[in-house]
């Protein structure tokens, strides 16, 4: 009988070990009974702490409905949050440009789960009378994912006062295992961080960048016979 040990190597690739998905929601969130799902989202409904995100005019119509007249506190909405970590809701108001848009996004990921959007006036909405412009992103929802849209240029703060409504009753009739259980698709995968800036095509014969014709200057130097 052969007794001696086979010490040919084993190539097979070893199977990955994956490691465990990171609990997103606690047991008493996914297997609470009914009447406590109702008095969970009873609780995060009045209970939103809203960071303004102001980039334009539709920012003065918030302070606005924050103020004493319109008072939306009485509504269970506490604005101008200390940053978006402390933040459940965010008010995207003004025109939201390409370069802006990355700061958006990161400020959006800072905000602890869960959490909430509020698309407010016409420029965050879809550009709004910017729409066509190169510099202007068409639409906030293009980055980040939106859950209610206030129309108006600009909206009078009773629009918001309804769009805080609006979203209290999605956030009354909301399971968090539906819309947390698995990953939500990312409409906020940018690019790139900055706007590119325009290519000029080249044409045969002209020079590249870089290179100098006889007789013109480049840049940094002076032209023969002329001082800058």
């Amino acid at each position: 009988m052969d007794v001696t040990p086979d010490l040919t190597p084993d190539l097979t690739p070893a199977e990955p070990v994956l490691l465990p998905e990171p609990k997103r929601l606690g047991a008493l969130a996914r297997l609470a009974p009914e009447p406590m799902k109702v008095v969970l989202n009873w609780g995060r409904r009045y209970s939103l702490w809203v960071f303004n995100f102001g980039l334009a005019c539709c920012a003065i119509e918030f302070i606005a409905a924050s103020m004493a007249r319109h008072d939306f506190i009485r509504l269970g909405v506490i604005p101008f949050a200390p940053g978006p970590r402390q933040a459940d809701l965010m008010v995207v108001s003004g025109t939201v440009t390409d370069k802006m848009a990355p700061a958006v996004k990161r400020l959006y990921e800072q905000m602890p789960e869960p959490k909430y959007v509020i698309s407010f006036g016409a420029c965050s909405n879809c550009g709004g009378p910017y729409w066509d412009s190169y510099s202007v992103t068409k639409g906030v929802d293009q980055i980040i994912p939106v859950d209610v849209y206030v129309p108006g240029c600009p909206p009078r703060p009773e629009a918001l006062l309804q769009g805080i409504l609006k979203l209290q009753e999605k956030i009354a009739r909301e399971s968090l295992g539906e819309r947390y259980g698995a990953s939500r698709p990312s409409t906020a995968a940018l690019q790139s961080g900055l706007v590119q800036p325009p290519s000029v095509p080249s044409v045969a014969g002209d020079p590249v960048a870089g290179d100098s014709v006889e007789g013109d200057s480049v840049e940094g130097d002076s032209v023969a016979g002329e001082g800058r």
